[in-house]
């Protein structure tokens, strides 16, 4: 049986090929979609994608995934770095979780350097770009057969 993955994009990452193309590239979220689509048919993953600007459809999200999800990819966006919401939605989750940012969050503003997810992350990928997508999908892969 094909183990779920719930990809989850906060907010401004639907503008993702437009906005500060020096940080994101020009990429779109529609691509980025695509190409977890293909890596998810070629690996027995099956991946549903979810995008809000809104912080709590993203909480609703989270919530529904612990009933049907295997585990969940998140790129919280700016929610990442303020969201209580956010944060205690995912400590509910009984399954993997990977925190993903396009760019290295270490090497941006001050604020942007505290995230309130990574404590409950089983991983954080950051600063890879929109690669960083397949690379979560690989590692919830191999998190997810070593667990059977």
């Amino acid at each position: 049986m094909k183990k779920k993955i719930l990809v989850i994009n906060g907010p401004n990452l639907n503008l993702l090929g437009e906005r500060e193309k020096d940080k994101y590239g020009s990429t779109s979220l529609n691509i980025i979609e695509k190409e977890c689509s293909d890596y998810s048919d070629k690996n027995d993953l099956l991946v549903s994608f979810f995008q809000s600007n809104i912080e709590g459809e993203i909480v609703d999200s989270i919530q529904d995934s612990r009933k049907n999800m295997s585990g969940v990819i998140i790129n919280a966006g700016g929610y990442t770095h303020t969201s209580v919401a956010i944060h205690d939605a995912l400590k509910i989750l009984k399954i993997p979780i990977i925190e993903l940012h396009i760019t290295n969050i270490y090497n941006r503003e001050e604020f942007r350097q505290k995230s309130l997810i990574s404590k409950l992350a089983t991983g954080i990928i950051c600063g890879f770009g929109v690669k960083g997508y397949i690379m979560a999908l690989d590692a919830l892969k191999n998190i997810l057969k070593n667990e059977n």
